[in-house]
């Protein structure tokens, strides 16, 4: 029986081309585009989900409050291990020190090389559960040791055994080589972790980290910790548990930040990290549930489809059922044929909808900055797959089954069938559910593109046309700031350079302890603090509203300072220029007087506010170079003689530079990821419903042929025949719109909540999606319109 089942639904689907095309191609489509999003999740899900201890690590984090605000923050101080190593070692297996993430020189023989790694403790390697190729987890045990990824040691060494070699790191430390590990993988925080060097030779190499340990600065947040905590141990009660550590350890001046130390899970690192006055608010986890949704609703499109055209043509089919119910068949036999035929319909999808996936995972990969694979090997998929198979053969073939065999063979043998006045209601609700979820993506798509320009066309308050930056990585660039500068103009390569202590896209550290006079005593004030040479506002093209810039000419410059707009309202001084700010208490206090107030350069998130800043003049607390291209000359030229200049006066590191204007437009990836994502599904979701009104629209033409004949006998045109066989999709298409519109709106603002800086929902964009709608759906049914209404009423009436 099984068998003759799919014998009549393979004849139906070889009888009927174009609906079985439409059919297949429509739920081929949808199946992709939900096993796409499919993989997608499964792969976020699993982020971290390759360090066995996963539900068992935490990064001890800290909320404090800053200006009238709690904050939450990474960063953390050098006193805060011991203290929970002496007051709660027993509810923790490992604690680790660790530095911030940075690129590195490595340097073995005349090889030199960049990659990120970092200075961690010794327990690191067995809390991240490392997968050691040469040596063991112990390998960080002696001081001047690193371990070494599989890739990182490759590009080092060749094919040579690295173990036991010497390199050296920043040009300044020589370490043995006493372990080689497996790459980490594509999703998981650690993916850049190229090397891992002992925490204790970092704080005997640099002074200012000594100094924090010796003199046990709890003030001084500027370190990472990384807990693993005991197997009997509970994460959010021993979360509770150390909240208070650091407030009991701070002097009185301290304890107005009201710190709270907490346990931030691995396993909510990556979805769950956004944090709103110290309150949980969630993170990527919301795009998980969007596009979980839009994948969903995607393949409801295409099963509309199916639904829609398979009733559609429930009069083609009615003579069937009433010949199959006159000579026995039960309505139970009935509803196998039909089901058998969806079944057969959706695993042909699903191949059309592997081979879909299989061209299109290149490009969802690039744009979703993932590295995913089609998990032709793992049973599991194939499990998933065939409920899947099942799931939409039951969703897709459930209402034509149940139609089509409720007819009655009596009614349907003498010919008075017919489908009735609202036999097309449900293909209209149907279709009517497409549109709406087409048009609200479509007005999706266009909201986050609109907020990612709207934030690109914010004042940046600096020019980074032309400017390239470089990280002073090695020893060698300290002290070499005026030779080079001198020799890159004389050369024409540049206009001029700067030297500062963060990067032109990026704020790298944050300070209190600042008074002036007028300041309410109880404001906990927190400043941005950028350290710049004298040339640094030259470079940049700062933008002046009072005062001005630092100068040579000025020997106290020194003890000078610019401030930018936010932090004039901060302080609420109504003259800044003069004004003195004294930073720090006691005898180590220093005093500083603004000689200038710039516009806000925009140098962090373009969604958030600037943050207040105060900018000083040092030649010593500096990090980066910051270059302004001679815009008379190509970039390639004046690239290559600073690459010359570079190796010839700093020959120890590897000549690497990045264009300020590209970092900072890697500021707007991810929801430019967001938008291209919309962006195709609303594409696909489109052509999905375009292919059933393409089939519904030939259908209906079929089914009014003798109607068309009979109106162009009376004298009809073209166009009014368009006109009428167009018209109820377009009431279907309005309609859609009418509720795509507030649904839309309602998560759409919701979404723009998130950002400090937004744009605004117009109008105007629901119209245009609603316009772009009813010219897809014209176009799309015009052609079966035209075509039917150019036939011959001749050939259709000549049998009446």
């Amino acid at each position: 029986m099984l068998r003759n089942y799919f014998k009549i639904a393979l004849r139906n689907l070889a009888k009927h081309k174009v609906y079985s095309f439409i059919n297949i191609g429509g739920l081929a489509i949808g199946m992709a585009v939900a096993m796409l999003i499919g993989l997608w999740i499964y792969d976020e899900l699993s982020y971290d989900r390759y360090h066995q201890h996963y539900d068992r690590l935490a990064q001890v984090m800290q909320h404090q409050t800053f200006n009238g605000h709690k904050g939450t923050e990474h960063s953390i101080p050098m006193p805060l291990v011991n203290e929970l190593r002496t007051k709660y070692g027993s509810d923790f297996k490992h604690l680790a020190m660790a530095t911030w993430e940075g690129d590195r020189i490595l340097t073995y023989g005349e090889k030199k090389i960049t990659r990120s790694g970092n200075y961690m403790d010794v327990d690191i390697p067995e809390m991240l559960s490392l997968k050691m190729q040469k040596g063991t987890h112990a390998g960080l045990n002696e001081l001047n040791s690193v371990l070494l990824s599989e890739s990182t040691a490759k590009a080092l060494f060749g094919n040579a055994d690295p173990m036991g070699k010497f390199i050296k790191i920043d040009n300044k430390l020589d370490v043995k080589v006493s372990g080689v590990y497996e790459d980490l993988p594509f999703n998981t925080r650690f993916r850049e972790l190229n090397f891992i060097a002992p925490w204790k030779l970092y704080v005997s190499s640099e002074k200012w980290v000594q100094r924090a340990l010796d003199e046990n600065q709890w003030g001084n947040n500027s370190f990472q910790l990384f807990a693993q905590i005991a197997d009997k141990a509970e994460m959010d009660k021993l979360s509770a548990k150390i909240k208070n550590v650091k407030w009991d350890k701070v002097d009185a001046e301290e304890k107005k930040f009201k710190a709270e130390i907490f346990l931030h899970p691995m396993s909510d690192w990556h979805l769950r990290s956004n944090w709103e006055e110290g309150v949980k608010t969630g993170g990527f986890i919301q795009y998980i549930w969007l596009f979980a949704i839009v994948g969903g609703f995607v393949l409801l499109l295409a099963c509309i489809n199916f639904m829609n055209l398979s009733t559609a043509r429930s009069e083609k089919r009615a003579k069937e059922v009433g010949i199959r119910k006159a000579v026995g068949s039960v309505r139970a036999q009935l509803i196998n044929q039909f089901f058998s035929e969806s079944f057969l319909v959706v695993t042909f999808a699903y191949v059309g909808a592997v081979v879909f996936i299989l061209a299109l995972l290149p490009w969802f990969n690039e744009v979703c900055d993932k590295k995913m694979v089609f998990p032709w090997t793992e049973p599991a998929f194939w499990l998933i797959s065939l409920g899947f198979i099942c799931l939409t053969g039951l969703l897709a073939g459930s209402y034509p089954a149940l139609y089509l065999s409720s007819f009655q063979p009596i009614r349907v043998l003498k010919g008075t069938f017919k489908a009735g006045r609202f036999a097309s209601v449900p293909r209209k609700v149907l279709v009517v559910i497409q549109f709406t979820v087409s048009v609200t993506l479509i007005t999706g798509t266009i909201i986050v593109y609109r907020q990612i320009q709207h934030t690109k066309d914010r004042p940046m308050g600096y020019t980074n046309d032309g400017l390239i930056s470089m990280q002073m990585m090695s020893p060698e660039f300290y002290g070499k700031y005026d030779v080079v500068r001198t020799e890159l103009k004389n050369q024409g390569a540049i206009v001029e350079m700067t030297e500062s202590s963060s990067p032109l896209t990026g704020v790298w550290s944050n300070n209190g302890g600042f008074d002036w006079k007028g300041k309410d005593p109880s404001l906990q004030a927190e400043f941005a603090t950028i350290w710049v040479t004298h040339d640094f506002g030259k470079t940049v093209g700062w933008q002046f509203k009072e005062g001005r810039d630092f100068s040579r000419q000025f020997s106290t410059d020194t003890a000078a300072i610019v401030i930018n707009e936010a932090a004039v309202k901060f302080m609420g001084v109504k003259n800044p220029v003069g004004t003195v700010v004294q930073w720090g208490q006691g005898k180590g206090a220093e005093s500083f007087t603004i000689v200038g107030v710039i516009k806000d350069m925009l140098m962090e998130s373009p969604y958030e506010p600037v943050k207040q800043t105060i900018y000083f003049m040092d030649y010593e607390n500096v990090n980066w170079m910051t270059l302004k291209l001679n815009p008379t000359k190509s970039a390639s030229e004046s690239i290559a003689k600073i690459e010359a200049t570079y190796k010839k006066l700093i020959p120890s590191a590897p000549f690497s530079y990045k264009f300020v204007n590209e970092e900072f437009g890697k500021k707007f990836v991810s929801e430019e990821r967001i938008g291209k994502l919309a962006g195709g599904f609303a594409i696909l979701a489109v052509l999905i419903s375009c292919l059933g009104l393409f089939g519904l629209a030939s259908f209906t033409a079929e089914q009014r042929t003798k109607e068309i004949g009979v109106r162009k006998v009376l004298g009809a045109s073209v166009f009014n025949l368009w006109g009428l066989l167009s018209k109820d999709f377009v009431v279907l298409v309005i309609i859609s719109c009418c509720i795509a519109t507030p649904i839309a709106y309602y998560y759409l603002n919701d979404w723009l909540q998130d950002y400090k800086y937004h744009t605004d929902i117009s109008w105007w964009v629901f119209a245009l999606a609603g316009v772009g709608a009813l010219i897809i759906t014209l176009v799309t049914v015009s052609y079966q319109s035209i075509k039917a209404a150019l036939m011959n009423p001749v050939k259709s009436l000549k049998t009446e």
